[in-house]
């Protein structure tokens, strides 16, 4: 596996990556109507493509596939995590939190979902708050959790 920069051309293989975990990884801690609402299949690649830019995005690719992406903003905001339904387990999201959370100095924040809370638990986050989400009029429940960076200091 090959971790590396972001790179445009990735976006749209990124936003099915996206939506195809959702819709299989996360389908144990949400309703169907949850799902879709979170990941309706109908990104704006513009908007991401920009968002992945202006943040320290990475990848990670096996074989030719993208089997895992993540970003954060220069704040600490740590926005997107997701590894390929296929590729689950294998130390992928781990690698690339590993190298978001070492290129900024501020706390680290995330929001994350039911499924992601024992993987960033485990990391050393804390539950800030629980909170309800709104997404397309349907509510998703997820946790606003911190970690203290180990490089401040």
């Amino acid at each position: 596996m090959v971790i590396r920069k972001y790179e445009s051309s990735d976006c749209k293989e990124m936003a099915e990556l996206f939506f195809n975990t959702v819709h299989s990884v996360n389908v144990k801690d949400y309703t169907k109507e949850q799902l879709d609402a979170w990941a309706s299949g109908q990104v704006d690649l513009e908007k991401w493509d920009q968002s992945f830019q202006e943040h320290f995005s990475i990848v990670a690719v096996e074989n030719d596939i993208i089997v895992g992406f993540g970003d954060i903003d220069k704040t600490g905001y740590l926005d997107r995590l997701y590894v390929h339904k296929n590729y689950q387990g294998k130390g992928i999201a781990t690698a690339i939190c590993d190298q978001l959370e070492s290129n900024v100095k501020e706390n680290i924040i995330t929001h994350a979902s039911i499924t992601a809370k024992p993987f960033f638990e485990k990391r050393g986050y804390k539950v800030v708050k629980e909170q309800q989400v709104e997404r397309n009029g349907i509510f998703l429940k997820n946790y606003i959790m911190e970690k203290e960076n180990s490089l401040i200091g």
